[in-house]
């Protein structure tokens, strides 16, 4: 069954352009972690936060990605990652288009 992660922690910038160029090789190393079936990057200037949503095709994978990342985050300097996973309700996500595919 596939899971959802979402997180969001706070983040100074860069936003927008900035933010893709500096993340580049970030992004291209988290397009490599086992099960990831795709990531939308979130970000939100006027409140300080980033983060993302993120689609896994099991949870073992989500909460294996989410105990790296949110170390990796820490040690970036970012005091609070936010987290939650969710089930995918691949039959009423299909109806309302939800991307559930690889």
């Amino acid at each position: 069954m596939a899971v959802l992660l979402q997180v969001d922690f706070p983040f100074q910038g860069p936003w927008g352009e900035a933010m893709s160029e500096a993340m580049r090789g970030l992004a291209q190393s988290i397009a490599g972690e086992p099960g990831l079936l795709w990531k939308i990057w979130t970000e939100n200037a006027a409140a300080g936060e980033a983060g993302g949503i993120y689609l896994f095709a099991d949870r073992a994978s989500a909460e294996a990605y989410l105990a790296m990342h949110s170390a990796r985050l820490k040690s970036f300097g970012i005091p609070q990652v936010n987290a939650k996973l969710f089930d995918v309700n691949a039959e009423l996500s299909a109806i309302d288009r939800g991307p559930l595919g690889a």
